[in-house]
């Protein structure tokens, strides 16, 4: 059913729940995957907001974390026996969401598997909710793995 699965990535254990959740369904539908982490420029401008940085440092930064989660991400993938393929997407200027989904139409995703981390009330006021935003405009399935009590369950790839 499933031969394309998009899995946004950024090194949280949120996210490896979700990749490990990708990885099994991969293995099942014998998938692959498509692991993705994206540049979040946006990220960048409260940080920037009258104070003298620079900017190609914080880049530089966000780009090793990215390469770093992706990195892992590969290594999890070829330990499960899973045809994965690995990609830095830069925002531009555009929301995480809107990237992720954006990256799901190129790669000609069948799901989007992501972890979320399931905050409610005022913290997700505030911080928002880039899985939800996902969810609600994906033309393809969504599956959202929550980070709640995530200690308590094991999950193998």
């Amino acid at each position: 059913m499933y031969r394309r699965i998009l899995v946004p990535v950024d090194g949280s254990a949120t996210s490896k729940l979700g990749l490990r959740h990708a990885l099994g369904l991969a293995k099942d539908q014998h998938a692959r995957i498509r692991v993705m982490n994206v540049l979040d420029d946006l990220a960048l401008a409260p940080m920037l907001d009258g104070y003298p940085v620079d900017i190609t440092m914080l880049i530089d930064s966000m780009k090793a974390s990215g390469d770093k989660a992706l990195d892992e991400a590969i290594r999890l993938a070829q330990k499960a026996g899973v045809n994965a393929e690995r990609a830095m997407v830069e925002g531009r200027g555009h929301l995480v969401s809107d990237t992720i989904l954006a990256d799901a139409k190129k790669f000609r995703a069948d799901v989007i598997v992501m972890g979320t981390h399931g905050r409610r009330g005022l913290n997700r006021l505030l911080m928002g909710s880039d899985a939800e935003r996902v969810l609600r405009e994906s033309h393809v399935p969504v599956l959202l793995i929550s980070a709640k009590n995530a200690n308590h369950r094991r999950v193998k790839a």
